[in-house]
C-alpha cells in the first residue's frame, strides 16, 4: 500500500502548485481493494506524508490513521455509486467555487458543454443544494441522483470529482477550473455550445456521460 500512499501525496502536492487547494482546503482518496486511503482533516495538501493518511472502510468506518476530513461521506458516495471509481477529489478552487454560486445551466450539469475537453474528461456535472460541509445528507443525495455522472459542483463550495484512475481524476478536477474559468471569462456574451450531437458523440467515444 506504500505506493497508493504515495501517489496519493505526490497527487495532492500538484493540486496545491497549481493553485487549486488554497491553505488547508481539499481532499483526495484513493480506493484500494476494500479500503480507502484519504487526507486527513485540516491536511495541507502541499506537504502531506504518505504516513499521515487515514484509512477507511468502503462503509466510512475509521480504520486507521489520524481523523479523516469531514468530506469522507462525499468520497464513499461516489465509490458506492459506481464500481469503477478508484479516486475521488474535493476542491475549494476559486472558478469552479465561483461558478456553483450561479445559477445552474440545466438540471443535469451546472457547467454546459463549453469545450470538448470538459465533456470528454468530465461530463455532465450537476448542481446539489447548498448544505454545511460533511452534511451526510447532501452526500446521501449525490449517491441517490437518477442519472449517471463522475461529477457535481456543491452549491457555495466547489467542485467533486470521481476517475476510474487518480490520474483520471485529477485530470477532471483541473478540467472544471478550466472550463469554470472560460465560462466566467465569457459572462453574459453569447457564447457557441456543443450541439447536443457534438457532446453526445465525444462523451460516448470517451465513456464519460452527457444528456440524461
Amino acid at each position: 500500500m506504500s505506493d497508493v500512499r504515495a501517489e496519493l501525496t505526490a497527487a495532492g502536492a500538484r493540486l496545491a502548485a497549481l493553485g487549486l487547494s488554497p491553505g488547508s482546503s481539499g481532499n483526495l482518496s484513493v480506493r484500494a481493494g476494500d479500503q480507502l486511503f484519504i487526507t486527513p482533516t485540516g491536511a495541507d495538501l502541499a506537504c502531506l506524508a504518505p504516513d499521515e493518511l487515514s484509512v477507511l472502510g468502503l462503509d466510512g468506518s475509521h480504520v486507521d490513521g489520524p481523523k479523516p476530513s469531514k468530506e469522507h461521506p462525499l468520497h464513499t458516495a461516489l465509490y458506492r455509486r459506481d464500481a469503477t471509481t478508484r479516486a475521488v477529489v474535493h476542491l475549494h478552487s476559486r472558478s469552479a467555487a465561483a461558478v456553483s454560486c450561479l445559477p445552474p445551466w440545466s438540471e443535469y450539469s451546472a457547467i454546459p458543454p463549453l469545450t470538448p475537453y470538459f465533456v470528454m474528461r468530465v461530463g455532465q456535472t450537476p448542481l446539489l443544494p447548498y448544505a454545511a460541509p460533511g452534511d451526510p445528507d447532501q452526500a446521501k443525495r449525490l449517491e441517490l441522483l437518477p442519472f449517471p455522472l463522475r461529477a457535481a459542483l456543491l452549491q457555495n463550495h466547489g467542485p467533486v470529482v470521481s476517475g476510474t484512475s487518480l490520474r483520471a481524476a485529477l485530470d477532471a478536477a483541473v478540467e472544471i477550473e478550466e472550463v469554470s474559468a472560460l465560462l466566467l471569462a465569457l459572462g453574459d456574451r453569447p457564447a457557441r455550445l456543443l450541439t447536443t450531437g457534438e457532446a453526445g458523440e465525444l462523451a460516448e467515444r470517451h465513456h464519460s456521460y452527457w444528456g440524461p
